[in-house]
């Protein structure tokens, strides 16, 4: 506030003495605000094109008057800000509503790579942006992707529960084929693309602005994403000098301290802001508890006129309990859960949760990881014409999931379930999970340890570089062109942590490998070893993957007209390095090598000030991920069927924007061909197997609707409706391997003679107009949010998730060799609605502004199904691996600003 204090008595100063025009006969007003946080900008300049004495300056709420002459172009101004110019008519009264003014990233001094943030009514994509204000008032309890459920074409659910074990989908693309960046630089892991938001928890403290760009976008990287992209900016050199300290707790037992603070940009050009918070306490399902922190830290520093350093690092060490994916039940297996817990409380039920023999806590699905990330942003202005924007930065993850292990009677007992059921195994009167039980099986065997428990790790280093060059040729055109290279390291190994008060382990596992030149070849013991504590059992390997790209991206850009056209080209290598299942000479594999591409273009045009239509179109070659290229994940052997993927997608959009109401719809079509799946199996020898897919093609299309009515000043009225059509468009075959990537004759897991033998088992599904399942393919939304007087602030928000389809997962009964399984349309899940409540109290103590928050979520305790897998009739009572939403909670959260 007081930059833009001094900036309005500057501005003021040099406007003394101005006048109108004498022969203005329009009256222009409007109010100037900041595009990303929607705060008004004192003291803007108000001019109209080449009229150096007539203007004026907007007032401490952003609002502006000014008589201009018909037809003049009129020119608004704002240090830090990119110049806003508009045309006007000959109207006699103009009201310009709200005129959102961008961040200039080279006159601000943020030098985090913005090139990927689109602009309203210029940049010819579907896009949302999210504040930090509408984070604080709106987030609660609620995981950070959750913030994103009122976006078109976003699903977002909490999966299994636990902190940080939450999940989005977009237009139909789970989250591995969603690009999330922060400050521009990717996030998603370069073997699988998986995602986990509990590595950047706490981020929302010090968001500055959140972007989502369906589609293809205009992100500028050389492998950009299918189903969209979630550009995360964080606090820079704009940052107000000052800072926060808060406080938060859930009903559930949950509670959160933390502090930010900023220097703001000094006289000497240096800016500093720090943030630190921790999380502790229960989760809301049993057995999730959570102790977590968080920290961030940039360092930013112009240098002179041209140059501006930006240091930023961040992390989020964390340990909390999980609910996973196996232990989801049928819907009569949560009804059962009932005898164990209190009444409405059964479906916060966690199979694996019970206590040991000293009556320590446990849980046999837990989380432990830390992924610091650090970069150093420069930018160069090299002339006023142009500038290069470089990111260099390096990822180091460690880490490890709970894995349980077992001998083949025991392994599965580890997931508290049978089938869909509770399993009776290893399980108390009052339903918890006897791991006392488990430790006298292991202390009375005189075969050593039955069940153990291993840490699935994961460590990797990823080093990466994005460059941006930017070039104004003219007035209208301005040129991109961009380097983006990855480098990524990622060790996996399991461990043994516990043996369960037994005396050894013997891997099993190890006596049904059938992979040739195994470490059996230099161990002939291997397969017989007794193991303890700190041993390696079930994997151990590295896997690799580089990647280089260019990029160039041309616009065009006037009152009227924006449009772009871009490609990328880039070059991805994969291979790995398995000293489990492979002697040194065999134990790195061949380099696999794609070519991918991207060729994309968009035109927007504006009508009128209030009207404007936009289209894109676009095509990827892009690379399969791991899963794809080798036949099994601890398998070398590439996988000779894996091809690039192949998207096409295009997408048309009109937009009305004024004073009173803004609203957006657009229309899309994505065909993804060529796609790469892997789907685990059983096998009858009681095995694990694995079906690789390859060639799936499917459709994802859609029609999305947002809106922003403000009737009153103090009212906002928030709407939206996303209704998708996502199926399968052919009937892929997939090839059987065993689990180290074999290829397999029959369901007993015999070798077959070769990957293309006639022998090989195979099958092709029938699966041609199947929806695509796992997320809500109707959504809705509609939120009314009041400004009240004495600083009092309530919203309240509906969500409608629909046609949401329960996944599905192959099953050894469907197996057959050369055979084929026609899969039935699957079970839909019930519509289901939610109500979200949100308040805020604004107020002062001593003299510092001071904020009061309370959320309500899922405000009527509604019961819904949120996840679920298809069952052998593709209905409510064969479905399995159900996950209900989360029931009502509450919790509040203080925030005071110094």
């Amino acid at each position: 506030m007081r930059r833009h204090l001094i900036h309005f008595l500057l501005v003021t100063l040099l406007l003394v003495g101005s006048t109108t025009a004498a022969l203005a006969q329009i009256t222009v007003k409007g109010q100037v605000v900041d595009a990303e946080n929607g705060e008004p900008l004192i003291g803007a300049a108000v001019t109209v094109s080449g009229k150096t004495t007539q203007g004026s300056i907007t007032d401490l709420d952003g609002n502006f008057t000014l008589k201009v002459a018909p037809k003049a172009t009129l020119v608004i101004k704002y240090l830090g800000y990119k110049d806003y110019k508009h045309k006007l008519s000959q109207k006699k009264v103009i009201n310009l509503g709200v005129v959102e003014m961008q961040p200039d990233a080279v006159l601000l001094g943020d030098v985090t790579i913005t090139s990927s943030i689109a602009v309203a009514r210029k940049t010819p994509v579907a896009m949302s942006s999210i504040t930090p204000t509408f984070i604080d008032e709106k987030l609660g309890s609620q995981e950070f992707p959750e913030i994103l459920k009122a976006t078109p074409g976003v699903h977002a659910t909490k999966d299994g529960g636990g902190f940080g074990d939450s999940k989005i989908v977009m237009r139909g693309f789970k989250q591995a084929n969603i690009a999330v960046m922060i400050n521009g630089v990717p996030m998603n892991d370069m073997e699988n693309g998986s995602l986990y938001w509990s590595n950047w928890a706490g981020l929302s403290d010090v968001t500055r602005s959140m972007q989502t760009q369906r589609g293809l976008g205009a992100s500028k990287v050389s492998s950009p994403s299918v189903g969209g992209s979630i550009n995360i900016i964080t606090n820079s050199l704009e940052a107000k000098q000052g800072g926060t300290g808060f406080v938060g707790m859930d009903d559930f037992g949950r509670y959160k301290v933390g502090f930010s603070v900023a220097t703001g940009l000094l006289e000497n050009g240096w800016a500093v802001s720090l943030l630190g918070s921790k999380t502790w306490g229960d989760g809301y399902i049993q057995g999730t508890s959570v102790d977590a922190y968080n920290y961030f830290i940039n360092i930013s520093k112009r240098l002179g006129d041209n140059h501006q350093l930006s240091f930023t690092a961040f992390g989020a060490p964390q340990i909390h309990g999980q609910r996973n994916n196996n232990n989801g039940l049928s819907i009569q297996g949560w009804q059962d859960v009932q005898q164990y817990t209190e009444p409405g409380q059964n479906y916060r039920y966690n199979p694996t949760y019970g206590f040991d023999k000293n009556g320590q806590e446990r849980n046999s699905s837990t989380n432990s990881y830390h992924k610091p990330q650090f970069s150093l942003n420069h930018m160069w202005q090299i002339d006023d014409k142009s500038s290069l924007s470089t990111a260099a930065y390096v990822s180091i993850g460690d880490g490890y999931g709970y894995s349980g292990q077992g001998t083949a009677d025991y392994r599965s007992a580890w997931y508290g379930v049978s089938g869909s059921e509770i399993s009776t195994q290893f399980r108390k009167d009052d339903g918890t999970f006897a791991y006392d039980e488990v430790q006298e099986l292991n202390e009375n065997s005189l075969t050593g340890s039955q069940m153990i428990m291993s840490a699935s790790k994961n460590q990797h280093k990823w080093f990466g570089l994005l460059s941006t060059y930017t070039r104004e040729l003219n007035e209208n055109w301005t040129f991109y062109a961009g380097v983006d290279g990855r480098y990524y390291i990622g060790t996996h190994t399991n461990e043994i942590i516990d043996l369960y008060n037994g005396a050894y382990y013997v891997d099993r596992n190890r006596a049904s490998v059938k992979v040739q030149n195994n470490a059996a070849a230099a161990d002939p013991n291997w397969k017989n070893q007794k193991l303890s504590v700190g041993d390696v059992v079930y994997r151990d390997y590295d896997g690799y993957v580089g990647q280089a790209g260019v990029f160039g991206q041309l616009e065009y850009d006037n009152e009227k007209v924006s449009a772009f056209v871009s490609g990328s080209v880039n070059e991805t290598v994969q291979w790995r390095y398995d000293r489990f299942y492979y002697d040194a000479a065999n134990a790195k594999s061949d380099k696999a090598f794609n070519l991918g591409f991207t060729a994309k273009g968009g035109v927007n045009y504006n009508i009128t000030e209030k009207h404007n239509v936009f289209a894109n179109l676009g095509m990827i070659g892009r690379a399969p991920n791991a899963y794809g290229i080798f036949t099994a994940y601890n398998s070398n052997d590439l996988n000779k069927d894996a091809v690039n993927e192949k998207i096409l997608s295009f997408e048309i959009g009109y937009g009305f924007r004024s004073r009173f109401f803004t609203a957006n719809v657009n229309a899309y079509h994505t065909a993804w061909n060529d796609k790469s799946m892997a789907k685990s199996v059983d096998l009858n020898n009681g095995e694990r197997g694995n079906i690789n897919l390859t060639g799936v093609n499917a459709t994802h299309q859609g029609i999305e609707v947002d809106m922003v009515a403000k009737p009153f000043k103090w009212l906002d009225i928030t709407g939206m409706l996303s209704i998708g059509n996502w199926r399968w468009t052919n009937n892929p075959t997939g090839y059987f391997f065993d689990s180290n990537g074999q290829p397999i004759q029959n369901m007993d897991g015999d070798i077959a003679s070769g990957v293309n033998a006639e022998d090989h088992a195979s099958m092709t599904l029938e699966m041609k107009d199947i929806k695509v399942a796992g997320a809500a393919q109707t959504t809705a939304a509609l939120g009314a949010n009041a400004r009240l007087p004495y600083g009092f602030r309530v919203g309240l928000d509906w969500h409608l998730m629909a046609n949401n389809y329960a996944d599905f997962k192959i099953q050894s009964s469907d197996l057959s060799i050369n055979g084929t399984k026609k899969y039935n349309q699957p079970w839909r899940i019930p519509t289901a609605s939610t109500f979200d409540l949100s308040a805020s109290y604004t107020f002062k103590i001593g003299g510092l502004k001071t904020v009061l928050y309370g959320n309500v979520n899922n405000l009527f305790d509604q019961v819904y199904i949120a996840d679920a897998y298809d069952g052998a009739n593709s209905d409510w009572e064969t479905a399995y691996r159900v996950f209900y939403g989360f029931g009502r909670t509450m919790s509040m959260r203080l925030k005071i600003n110094f």
